[in-house]
């Protein structure tokens, strides 16, 4: 099985879960629509831009920031329901049950359809501390949407259901939000005991390294330059990311399988 904690000195991560990684890219480009992938899916980032709008309270700022995770997930469509992870337990593995197409832009709500209308709404739980550290919140829902997703593929996913958790935070990275990944792998905990509410953090399955090499790659992928992304990274994650970046690019048999998006969005095909 992979070594996914194993630092190895010959690369930024282990050559496991870097192949990993790189087949994790290729089995999400296979299963959940290339063409969506570079045509429509965007770097998310953790601004008013992308998050718009005012709330009251907690739920009403959870319901906010799902709704827009899900518009960049290509996932509005789906019947799902915000709850408040200290009122409801979600049971992850209660069957799914989605009508196609799985994803997609710009269809209408599957509620809004009385041929849908008895299909049990998917449930993405919040920790309402999490208002004061949205970028968790963010990446909590994308990781519920991922976790979801990546259970309608035909094809198991790359180091099976021991790696799930994995999977699905570079699934979610695949989705649009690798940087909220990143920046939320870990939080200092800092010297006074008081500043710091765990149940504001998110609990991460990837390391930052591990999250930030997931970024570089969708990164690369879509061909976008360095600095755009770089610029809201954590300062100590930006030179990794740099040097991942330069890894992946020089990894050409390895990029053989995922082609890298020209300007336009579209996937050029591999030399």
């Amino acid at each position: 099985m992979f070594k996914l904690f194993r630092q190895s000195p010959a690369s930024l991560l282990t050559e496991q879960t870097t192949q990993w990684m790189f087949e994790t890219y290729g089995w999400a480009l296979d299963q959940f629509d290339a063409s969506l992938f570079y045509q429509h899916t965007e770097l998310v980032l953790p601004s008013n831009r992308y998050f718009p709008g005012r709330a009251n309270n907690p739920q009403e700022m959870a319901q906010l920031i799902f709704d827009r995770v899900a518009h960049y997930a290509a996932v509005s469509h789906w019947p799902a329901s915000v709850v408040d992870q200290q009122v409801c337990q979600v049971d992850h593995s209660a069957p799914l049950n989605l009508v196609e197409p799985v994803r997609a832009v710009d269809v209408p709500a599957l509620a809004e359809s009385a041929a849908n209308a008895q299909i049990k709404p998917l449930l993405f739980p919040y920790q309402a501390e999490q208002v004061s550290n949205p970028e968790a919140m963010i990446a909590n829902f994308a990781h519920g949407v991922a976790h979801y997703l990546g259970q309608t593929a035909i094809t198991p996913p790359p180091g099976g259901p021991e790696l799930w958790p994995q999977t699905t935070e570079v699934l979610a990275t695949f989705l649009g939000f690798g940087l909220m990944f990143a920046n939320s792998a870990y939080n200092f905990r800092g010297g006074c005991g008081s500043c710091y509410n765990p149940a504001a953090q998110r609990q991460a399955s990837l390391t930052e390294q591990q999250a930030t090499y997931a970024l570089a790659l969708f990164a690369v992928l879509k061909n976008l330059p360095v600095k755009a992304v770089s610029q809201h990274l954590k300062g100590h994650l930006r030179g990794f990311y740099k040097k991942a970046v330069k890894e992946i690019r020089s990894k050409s048999n390895d990029l053989g399988v995922l082609p890298i998006a020209d300007v336009s969005g579209q996937a050029l095909e591999s030399s």
